[in-house]
């Protein structure tokens, strides 16, 4: 029989539901305010009559962002790291983690390999022998200035490690006993069975990629290759006319306020991330605890 609820476990419920309520309006107001004067007349924003609903509603903002040459640029160069990016580091990831997950008794070295690889995750070699190894290799001005550096994220290979962990061992074993080597072992019984946590990691790759500017500021010289975070940190700083030549867009932004330019960039430059998410949060719901209860 089901006991009833006491008056503390009610009051300890009430408070958790309210307490998560009020993150939730926190965390997605801004997100609201940021759209709504996006969609706002420069009017209606100077005298700041815009909270969380457009006044004055126009798209104007849109259509100079969707014109505009460098945004359209950024967008894609931006897209090209992350396909490259992610690619990279789930490939690095997995060959990594895998034998880690391993008994020491299978992996000869096994400890001083996790122990070199969290060395590493806790000191660099800094940002300026960082640059001087990329401009070396002439990797300046390219994305894979934006890719190779970070090819292996340390932090990711831990959880992948302690994913592939927590699956049966017996899994492995019987299938060795079939004849199966690490490579069918890897790409047919554990990858499969590891999608949550792949699906994590992947989760975790994208929006370090996508949301990663200071890496464009330094290793590009010239900001038409910026990715999309790095132009985003440049106009949200400053906004700069000069580089507009067209008379029809510079009469166009003649009508819009800054704010909402910049705004309308924010939103769109947000927007991939938030259409990804949904379809990886199933995954990423149990990612997050596979693994972590053993029998």
């Amino acid at each position: 029989m089901v006991q009833p609820y006491s008056w503390s476990r009610k009051l300890f419920v009430i408070f958790n539901y309210t307490f998560l309520a009020v993150l939730s309006l926190v965390s997605i107001l801004p997100l609201i305010n940021v759209f709504s004067v996006s969609l706002s007349s420069a009017a209606a924003i100077e005298a700041g009559k815009v909270t969380l609903w457009p006044v004055d509603f126009s798209w104007k903002a849109y259509r100079f962002v969707a014109e505009k040459h460098e945004f359209l640029v950024s967008m894609g160069i931006s897209v090209k790291r992350v396909l490259l990016g992610v690619s990279i580091n789930m490939l690095l990831t997995v060959l990594t983690a895998y034998p880690l997950s391993k008994e020491a008794a299978s992996l000869k070295f096994r400890t001083g390999y996790a122990w070199f690889f969290v060395f590493t995750m806790l000191f660099s070699g800094g940002l300026i022998p960082t640059y001087m190894v990329v401009r070396n290799l002439h990797l300046l001005d390219s994305v894979w200035s934006l890719v190779l550096p970070g090819a292996l994220p340390i932090f990711n290979v831990i959880l992948m490690l302690n994913f592939f962990r927590g699956l049966p061992k017996e899994l492995s074993e019987s299938a060795f006993i079939d004849g199966a080597g690490h490579w069918q072992t890897l790409w047919r019984i554990i990858i499969p069975l590891s999608m949550p946590s792949i699906a994590t990691v992947t989760l975790f790759a994208i929006v370090s990629h996508w949301n990663e500017w200071f890496n464009g500021l330094i290793y590009m010289n010239d900001p038409i290759r910026y990715p999309l975070a790095s132009y985003l940190q440049t106009i949200i700083v400053r906004m700069d006319m000069s580089s507009i030549s067209d008379p029809s867009m510079l009469l166009l932004l003649s009508q819009l306020n800054d704010r909402s330019v910049r705004a309308a960039q924010i939103f769109l430059g947000m927007l991939p991330v938030l259409c990804v998410y949904p379809f990886l949060q199933r995954y990423f719901m149990s990612g997050m605890t596979l693994g972590s209860v053993k029998e």
